[in-house]
């Protein structure tokens, strides 16, 4: 069972995700609340898998509460999706840096919900297709966001650039082995494996890593 916090500001959003959330036998909503502040407070107190993070709420932000769940500085991070209605690159920059798994907008729909929160359970990420390779375009050199970029730990093999570009374009693990003629094993090993030399935390991070190193372009 994937147990899941919502936080937002709006009753009838939460009722409607706990409604989606709760058709499926594998998921229970622990807690809903209605600001940040609670977010962090029942988030804390329950220890969910999935945290479903509104951006724009009272006390605190979901940004913040992104940061103070699952931050670099966090020493046992909880799982956070970001569902706003707001498509905004600088929402998703923060979001991401401040240890988001995911970042979905509400128009997304019921199916891309549910996978994000499962998604987000088993360790993967999943942000709206519609403004992945966008989103992550925003790492990109061009980008205000941009900093400088440390170099792995060691250098990639072929295969792990092959599966970190296919990443980078907002690719599932399925998907990533489909394309490259990989088990599905193997590209989460290659998947580990660059996010260990690179010191990402997830495979978002490694997307970002990517477009910002110019490994993707």
């Amino acid at each position: 069972m994937i147990r899941v916090l919502i936080a937002d500001d709006q009753e009838m959003v939460r009722m409607g995700f706990r409604m989606i959330l709760e058709s499926h036998d594998d998921i229970e909503v622990v807690a809903d609340v209605p600001d940040g502040v609670s977010a962090v407070s029942k988030a804390r107190e329950l220890r969910p898998d999935v945290c479903l993070l509104d951006i724009r709420m009272p006390g605190l932000d979901g940004l913040e509460v992104t940061r103070q769940l699952a931050g670099p500085d966090v020493p046992d991070p909880l799982k956070v999706v970001v569902v706003t209605t707001f498509d905004l690159d600088e929402y998703v920059y923060t979001a991401l840096r401040n240890g988001a798994s995911g970042f979905l907008l509400k128009d997304a729909g019921p199916a891309l919900l549910i996978e994000a929160v499962r998604a987000a359970d088993r360790g993967d990420a999943l942000v709206s297709p519609q403004i992945t390779v966008r989103l992550l375009k925003h790492f990109d050199g061009g980008s205000p966001a941009k900093a400088q970029v440390a170099p792995p730990s060691e250098p990639l093999t072929a295969r792990e650039l092959d599966v970190v570009k296919a990443a980078a374009r907002g690719l599932t693990n399925s998907e990533i082995g489909a394309e490259l003629y990989m088990s599905l094993s193997t590209v989460k090993t290659h998947l580990a494996s660059v996010q260990s030399k690179i010191g990402a935390r997830n495979r978002v991070e490694t997307a970002a890593w990517a477009w910002r190193s110019g490994v993707v372009s």
